[in-house]
């Protein structure tokens, strides 16, 4: 049997650097129970039979619970309102069929390909402008200088959040992305920290789509607001409010990880930075090996609606269950040679992205944001350099990414 406290090892901000060994050792058992009764799935197999399993559920909120505040009228009326609504319209990452098929083919619908191929130009030119910003620096913070701006321009712009407010959603991203940690779901402070923020962004949000009814864009948003989609008809308020909130904070959380890993993997790998820097064209398969190498979402978790047999275990229905997307990565039965970052490797998907039916919808905003960032740092950052390694890490064991990446240069070529 795997130790029962491994999990809480690989959420102990102390591992944050290097959960990888930890992940290994949970290896030795495809699936393992945890001391709290939480079950591990830890190998690529186990991963992602699981991911596809229709016994498992995504739906592993809480029950919304805003802070009382004091006034009765508030506390005994509206707050229970507002949570049976908050229950009834969750984001559909947190939504099982058919309410999750439906959502999400809203959202495919408007993700057509001429916007993402749209955004893949502006990308180009967002990465150059922000890199020109630095012209005349010695160090420069990967995270504030790029990793973070470019991913929130790309997805305001494809919503039409207009640009003045970007700004505001570094809080309320930073803040909400909390939900997806599994202690969060028990710590009553970071919960009605969460409940101020959604309330915060739901009201901006339904001002916002007030006015795409009013006067539509060429935008994601005037489409869900006015159009339906085939098969799927068109969002209510309150599933539009919760999808916006969705694309906007996942549509650049998980991008500034995957950028700033990235770019830390380049760093410590010379070799394959100055690949890249003869080789733009090799960017694609750069950023493929970093959703296997060092992904930016770690695990999701999932609750088991019957018992599963699985690797030769049970997991009985009711169970939570934690998907270690990034171990399956790691998984040396189906990768060679696993804990070496080689982008010429070719063989098994990796589950950078997930899988199934909650494949990440944002994946090629991803891709082509990551590879734009890449390159352009390969070609352009002269002589750089870390300036701590490791440096340091945001607080969330499953959106895992450096708070900060500080790198010393001679200049912008």
């Amino acid at each position: 049997m795997a130790d029962p406290t491994l999990l809480d090892q690989v959420k102990d901000p102390a591992n944050r650097a290097d959960p990888y060994p930890l992940f290994a050792r949970l290896r030795e058992c495809p699936v393992s129970r945890q001391h709290d009764g939480t079950y591990v799935a830890a190998t690529h197999g186990a991963v992602a039979s699981l991911l596809g399993d229709p016994r498992i559920s995504s739906e592993t909120l809480p029950p919304a619970d805003r802070p009382l505040t004091g006034n009765p009228f508030t506390d005994w009326l509206v707050k229970p309102i507002r949570d049976r609504v908050t229950d009834a319209h969750r984001p559909f990452i947190f939504r099982d069929p058919p309410d999750h098929d439906r959502l999400r083919g809203c959202v495919m619908h408007q993700f057509s390909t001429e916007r993402v191929q749209r955004m893949r130009a502006r990308s180009d030119r967002l990465v150059a402008d922000l890199l020109e910003k630095t012209c005349g620096e010695r160090e420069i913070d990967i995270v504030d200088d790029l990793a973070y701006p470019l991913p929130v321009t790309v997805i305001c712009e494809l919503f039409g959040v207009p640009t003045e407010d970007e700004p505001k959603f570094h809080g309320w991203a930073t803040q909400l992305a909390t939900a997806l940690e599994p202690d969060s779901l028990e710590d009553d402070e970071i919960r009605a920290k969460n409940s101020r923020c959604f309330d915060d962004i739901s009201a901006y949000m339904g001002d916002l789509i007030k006015e795409k009814r009013r006067h539509p864009q060429d935008d994601m948003l005037s489409g869900l607001a006015n159009e339906e989609a085939p098969g799927a008809g068109r969002m209510n308020d309150y599933d539009l409010i919760a999808t916006s909130i969705l694309m906007l904070v996942a549509g650049h959380e998980t991008t500034v990880n995957l950028i700033t890993n990235g770019t830390l993997a380049l760093l410590r790998h010379p070799e394959a930075l100055a690949r890249l820097k003869a080789e733009p064209a090799w960017a694609p398969r750069v950023v493929e090996e970093m959703l296997r190498y060092d992904p930016p979402v770690q695990f999701r978790t999932r609750t088991a609606l019957a018992d599963i047999d699985v690797a030769g275990l049970t997991i009985p229905e009711g169970a939570d269950v934690v998907l270690l997307l990034a171990s399956g990565n790691r998984d040396e039965t189906v990768f060679p040679d696993p804990d070496r970052f080689d982008p010429d490797r070719t063989g098994t998907r990796h589950l950078g992205f997930g899988g199934s039916l909650h494949y990440c919808v944002g994946a090629p905003l991803a891709r082509f944001e990551t590879a734009a960032a890449l390159t352009a740092l390969s070609r352009r950052l002269q002589n750089p350099r870390l300036v701590e390694d490791p440096p340091p890490y945001r607080p969330g064991a499953a959106l895992r990414g450096p708070e900060h990446l500080r790198i010393a240069i001679d200049g912008l070529a």
